[in-house]
């Protein structure tokens, strides 16, 4: 239900609209985008934000539809066990963070409870509570970040994240922000006090995408998307510590070097990587740490025994079943990452193509692993995995509906054995999952 909402079913149809009618409701959940979940007198649901499991709240609605509503808190007659002051000064207005009034333990109950009901709801899976490993940093674990910058006019600018329920406006964040590394806050804070007057220093143009990345030893890149022209990177550098590179994506996808470094160097437990440009790596270090832990533990000893790592980035995985001895083969899009994991691992194999149209032709495997962005997986690839299954499938997947989704298309061929999921991102409604299943057949 991204957003707080769930999509729109055959038995959907706008109910008479009765925007501003109050209710008083108890909370007894909270929903994938983060909102608290509550009943009518009547029976439907509601999606109220920045409320928390065991309040009994105030609410007035703002849409409405024939089985469910969206509603505005008013006031919280009685506070549940679960609920805190949210320590951020950013929060009234800011969407970047939706759980923070309720405590870290509860939050990451609600994503156990978010996974759980995703794969009932939607795979028609049924597994008890899975566990939801903490991330070692609750505060200031993002080593990248993505502001938006709009120029309002008469030399006003504002530059953040976007306002809660209020999309089309952009909430001012500045370096009190409790989400980012210590070294991109510093960056951040430099890069507000030094952008110039109406941001001249930056490309023009009304808006902007800024997003910026901090590797283990520090070091930290700008990518610029959206607007025209380059500004003033060299001025930006200078004037900004720790700023190694800036870089500007064209509306063709293409990066190309403003100022500074074309790639910076990055200690990925152990693992090497000169970063460039939008090259995927987990938002959370420690976190990522666990969590690449747990997927090369459920893999096992492959010996000689092909392997399929898909979606694979720049190939951490690979690189290292790859040593233990594996037969590895990436699958990768992004040709900057295949032209890294080339560079850092001459044991594994790497193709650069799409995983639904490159996947038939190096199964059969002992293991694939998959690890796909948001929209999860082609139909293609649960049709080729059907085909020829692997005697074991990892699926890490930053969204509950789309892996129960998948799941749901693999059908009786796998078997489903494990879920455990992580809390790469804290404070949000976010959670990443990691599923084991095992061939049926074998």
């Amino acid at each position: 239900m991204p957003g707080g909402r769930p999509a729109r079913g055959p038995g959907d149809a706008a109910a008479p609209q009765r925007s501003g009618e109050r209710h008083t409701l108890q909370i007894t959940g909270i929903a994938a985008g983060g909102a608290g979940v509550g009943r009518l007198a009547d029976g439907r649901v509601a999606f109220v934000q920045r409320t928390a499991p065991g309040d009994r709240v105030d609410v007035s609605v703002v849409e409405e539809k024939a089985r469910w509503v969206r509603a505005r808190l008013r006031r919280i007659r009685s506070e549940g066990p679960d609920r805190r002051a949210a320590p951020c000064p950013h929060y009234v207005n800011c969407g970047g963070c939706t759980l923070e009034h309720i405590t870290y333990d509860a939050q990451r109950r609600a994503k156990a409870d978010i996974v759980r009901e995703a794969l009932r709801r939607i795979g028609a899976i049924e597994i008890d509570r899975p566990e939801v490993v903490a991330s070692p940093q609750e505060f200031h674990y993002r080593n990248r970040v993505s502001f938006t910058l709009l120029r309002l006019g008469g030399g006003r600018v504002v530059a953040g994240f976007h306002e809660l329920e209020r999309p089309d406006r952009i909430a001012d964040i500045d370096d009190r922000c409790l989400l980012p590394e210590a070294s991109l806050t510093e960056a951040w804070r430099g890069l507000r006090a030094e952008w110039g007057v109406n941001a001249s220093r930056l490309p023009a143009g009304s808006s902007l995408r800024l997003t910026l990345r901090a590797t283990h030893a520090g070091n930290v890149t700008l990518l610029i998307e959206g607007g025209y022209g380059q500004g003033r990177p060299a001025e930006l550098l200078e004037r900004i510590p720790g700023l190694a590179g800036i870089w500007r994506r064209a509306r063709d996808g293409t990066i190309t070097p403003l100022a500074g470094e074309s790639h910076v160097t990055e200690d990925w437990h152990g693992e090497t990587v000169d970063l460039a440009g939008g090259m995927f790596l987990q938002v959370n270090r420690d976190a990522a740490a666990l969590l690449e832990e747990h997927v090369i533990a459920a893999a096992g000893d492959l010996h000689g025994r092909p392997v399929v790592d898909a979606y694979c980035g720049v190939g951490l995985y690979a690189r290292r079943l790859a040593r233990a001895g594996a037969r590895v083969t990436g699958i990768e899009m992004d040709a900057l990452a295949v032209v890294e994991a080339r560079r850092r691992s001459d044991r594994a194999t790497f193709r650069e193509g799409r995983v639904e149209a490159l996947l038939p032709g190096v199964l059969p495997a002992a293991l694939v692993i998959v690890n796909p962005p948001r929209a999860g997986v082609d139909a293609a690839v649960c049709d080729a995995l059907r085909a020829t299954p692997p005697a074991r499938l990892i699926y890490v997947s930053c969204d509950p509906a789309t892996l129960a989704r998948d799941l749901g298309r693999l059908g009786p061929q796998f078997e489903l054995r494990t879920v455990t999921c992580f809390d790469l991102f804290p404070q949000t409604a976010h959670v990443e999952t990691v599923a084991v299943l095992a061939c049926a057949t074998t």
